[in-house]
């Protein structure tokens, strides 16, 4: 029906002579928005109807199941991720002014959709409705209802008729403060009385186990944003001594960025983030990788300066960035950042050494709650500068950019001297200086970031993204790290949680061979050509993943999974014994990993909806040695009662051998917050939510979860020790919305 109307207007348009003049353009298009609103009412799911709609929170749990659904890692920054999603929600981007480079960092669009949108926007106009969306090449209503909470339909203009900055600050409505306590029911060994052990009291947390946050922020998209979070974790003191850099809080963080004033494109003050090219250098918030969505997650965007409110205490700067518009087809951004970090100083014990004082690398947990980790904290100077300079071309198909990044630190960096560190960065200034460019051929978007550091270290990251047709799409990548390649606010696609000692080659692809149907895959090469901590060679391994997905209805998914990984590393004293005379040296053996993931979600009425999750994976480190195995069956269960109140729980069982073959599993949660535990051992989890709406101004939310577990007398290890069976975890947070 909608093609049969779309392809009936735009005949009509071109054809209909004495009519044409007789209606204008607009005329026509408010003709076509009237059928596709006649067609939307009996075609299109709630969310999509009335600004002409209503903008519904994202279903971020079904979201990350589609993108980043096979994240299983405890290195992942999943509150980086989620802060993302939840920022583009908050300031959604405007369809008609955004940007190829904005479209992309959505994650949601491939090149072909983002190329018929601009080609729709340029021959139009702007659009008048996201129901408009439908006329659009390769926008089906799936991939409308997905992007639909992160995007909207305003005037080029809007923020020009609003006042001032301040007036416009004082009128917002995304303006809205956060409160959130949680605390951990049960004791845990730290918070206990310290006894004495060969005659020195045991280590115990300094403070209370309440957790405690308390976030404010104000934003509009492309004008500006405004906040503060303030973060005490469970275990830390508030204390106030603002010679030492505490007002309170241990973790206290503010921004203010201000974006479109005339030539002047962004300049952020406080905290901030930066993305450029492939994030070689700079890179910071969604970058995903390996995942569920094979093509459009692997290359990242160039969004430049952003606003940093997330409550990672390590992946942002603090100080100044501005972008400039030197002319219409080139922007210059300079930026310069400092700040204390947690590191543990040492002083050199030979009076020839180069450095008296040295650390042997950054600490990056973020806690401060024992006497030792209090000792680590800000201690090390960390001095940032530098920028960016980019070329785009007028019809946004060609972008060329060159960064600079120079680092600094008060002390010396001295890794310790084992075999696997000899590549590693030391010294106190580090020099880093990369090209990338971005160039959309038809159909074909290539793509691709090169770098060299102090030292000589080589770095390059180069990618195709291809749509075959309407419904293949495929991606190819390469990519090359040296062992002395040192970046180290990079995060660009790579095996390593670090871009250093490595080089592979990924394919990707996607196929929608009927409607309701896709198939995805990738396979991953990769090799280490340095030995690596837990890896005492060279080694190489591989990484594949097949997808089957199937949406009988728009508001029912199902799919099945598969991936294999290998990835060597060293083999324990005890494996290695069971493996002789079969392996006489202590080389790495192949851990092969091998998952299953089958996922169901479906809303049985408007108001009931239910998901059903079982994963499960088995290990061997090695040909000849014994199978490790761990699985998860979830059940989840969620229903809107009426305006005011939502409930939402899960119940869910698991059973896991060791930690190596841990389960980790998504959690909804409150706003703004982010829950994966690891689960292993045996037992079961539990943990529902209240989400009550007190008012027009107000939202309650109150979260409840447990692990119960079976066949052990102690939870948690260390100062999070707890005797017994159970650990129980309550949340609550309340928004307050200006």
């Amino acid at each position: 029906m909608m093609k049969y109307f779309t392809s009936f207007i735009t005949k009509w348009r071109r054809r209909s002579g004495a009519l044409e003049a007789c209606l204008q353009p607009d005329g026509q298009r408010l003709l076509l928005l009237a059928i596709l609103i006649l067609h939307s009412s009996f075609f299109i799911p709630h969310s999509l109807k009335a600004q002409d709609y209503v903008r519904r929170a994202p279903d971020l749990d079904r979201l990350t199941q589609e993108l980043f659904a096979e994240i299983q890692s405890d290195e992942v920054p999943y509150e980086d991720l989620y802060e993302t999603l939840l920022q583009y929600y908050q300031t959604p981007i405007n369809l008609n002014t955004a940007t190829r480079e904005e479209l992309r960092s959505l994650l949601l669009l491939n090149e072909n959709q983002i190329t018929t949108l601009l080609r729709h926007r340029e021959v139009n106009g702007d659009l008048l409705s996201v129901y408009e969306l439908q006329s659009i090449e390769g926008y089906d209503l799936r991939t409308i209802g997905r992007i639909l909470p992160f995007v909207s339909v305003q005037s080029s203009n809007t923020n020009s008729s609003r006042g001032n900055l301040w007036q416009r600050i004082a009128r917002e409505d995304n303006n809205a403060l956060y409160l959130r306590y949680e605390r951990v029911l049960q004791e845990r060994q730290g918070y206990t009385p310290p006894t004495i052990y060969q005659g020195q009291p045991t280590t115990r947390y300094l403070g209370s186990a309440d957790k405690m946050l308390i976030r404010y922020r104000v934003s509009h998209t492309k004008d500006f944003s405004l906040g503060f979070s303030m973060e005490k974790d469970a275990g830390e003191q508030l204390i106030w001594n603002p010679q030492n850099g505490q007002f309170g809080a241990d973790y206290v963080s503010a921004h203010l960025l201000i974006q479109e004033r005339g030539k002047l494109k962004s300049l952020a003050l406080g905290d901030y983030q930066l993305q450029f090219g492939q994030g070689l250098l700079l890179s910071s918030g969604l970058g995903v990788g390996k995942g569920a969505e094979t093509i459009t997650t692997l290359r990242r965007s160039s969004v430049g300066v952003r606003a940093y409110s997330s409550l990672l205490e390590n992946t942002f700067f603090r100080g100044g960035a501005a972008t400039y518009q030197v002319a219409p087809t080139v922007q210059a951004t300079a930026f310069v950042s400092h700040k204390n970090v947690d590191a543990n100083l040492q002083q050199s014990l030979d009076s020839l050494a180069q450095y008296d004082e040295f650390t042997s690398g950054l600490l990056y947990t973020g806690f401060h709650r024992t006497a030792s980790e209090l000792a680590n904290r800000h201690q090390l100077a960390e001095t940032i500068g530098g920028g960016n300079v980019t070329y785009t071309s007028r019809d946004g198909n060609l972008a060329i950019g060159g960064t600079g990044v120079f680092t600094h630190y008060g002390t010396a960096i001295l890794k310790r001297p084992e075999p696997y560190n000899h590549f590693e960065f030391s010294g106190k200034e580090n020099l880093a200086l990369s090209i990338n460019y971005s160039y959309v051929y038809r159909n074909f978007l290539l793509f691709g970031e090169t770098a060299r550091s102090t030292g000589g270290g080589l770095g390059t990251v180069n990618g195709l993204l291809a749509s075959l047709g309407s419904t293949v799409d495929a991606a190819l990548l390469v990519r090359h790290y040296d062992p002395n390649f040192h970046t180290l606010y990079g995060n660009a696609f790579s095996e390593n949680t670090r871009n250093i000692n490595e080089t592979g080659v990924y394919i990707g692809l996607k196929v929608r061979p009927v409607a309701k149907w896709e198939v995805s895959a990738y396979y991953d090469q990769f090799r280490f050509p340095w030995l690596r901590y837990r890896a005492g060679a060279p080694t190489d391994g591989h990484d594949a993943l097949v997808r089957l997905a199937y949406s009988p209805t728009k508001t029912s998914l199902l799919y099945v999974q598969l991936r294999q990984r290998l990835k060597p590393r060293d083999l324990s004293t005890a494996e290695i014994t069971d493996l002789n005379p079969v392996r006489a040296l202590p080389l790495p053996g192949e851990q092969l990993r091998q998952s299953i993931l089958v996922y169901y979600n479906t809303a049985v009425t408007p108001q009931l909806e239910l998901r059903t999750r079982m994963q499960a994976l088995r290990l061997r480190d090695d040909i000849g040695l014994p199978w490790r195995s761990g699985y998860v069956l979830a059940q989840d269960v969620g229903y809107q009662l009426n305006r005011t109140l939502k409930l939402t729980a899960r119940y869910s069982i698991f059973d896991a051998d060791d930690y190596d073959s841990r389960q980790y599993v998504y959690e909804q949660d409150v706003l703004l917050a982010v829950s994966v535990p690891a689960l292993y051992g045996q037992g079961t989890r539990l943990y529902g939510i209240a989400e009550i709406r007190l008012n027009r101004a107000m939202t309650l939310w109150l979260r409840y979860a447990e692990t119960r577990y079976r066949h052990q007398n102690t939870v948690g290890t260390g100062l999070e020790t707890i005797q017994g069976q159970l650990r129980g975890e309550v949340k609550a947070q309340l928004r307050v919305k200006f």
